[in-house]
């Protein structure tokens, strides 16, 4: 019998939406603040998508300090939400990534 999976929600103590980084296996990687879970199933409101990112070795890295330079980073426009079906790994930011990630001017073609 299969078991269902319970989607978990989450809030800090302060009512606002942790904002967090999610590499997935085929979708890419995105920034938002994170509505759910459910198995890899991931919701995210205010979302942006990672494209390219110079000056920080690693998405956690980005996650932590933001990148020393944002002129070579391709994050794009915001969404207000998107569903990604394939998430892998999650990064839970800190206030210096997710002002940058939020800052960034967005890249458009």
């Amino acid at each position: 019998m299969a078991t269902k999976t319970k989607a978990t929600t989450t809030k800090r103590s302060n009512g606002k939406r942790p904002y967090v980084i999610v590499r997935c296996y085929g979708a890419g990687v995105h920034a938002g603040e994170l509505v759910s879970i459910k198995g890899e199933h991931v919701t995210l409101v205010n979302s942006r998508r990672i494209w390219r990112w110079e000056g920080a070795a690693s998405l956690s890295e980005l996650a932590v300090y933001g990148s020393q330079k944002p002129a070579g980073c391709k994050i794009a426009v915001q969404l207000d939400r998107v569903d990604l079906l394939d998430a892998k790994e999650i990064d839970y930011c800190q206030a210096a990534g997710e002002k940058f990630l939020r800052e960034v001017p967005p890249w458009r073609a």
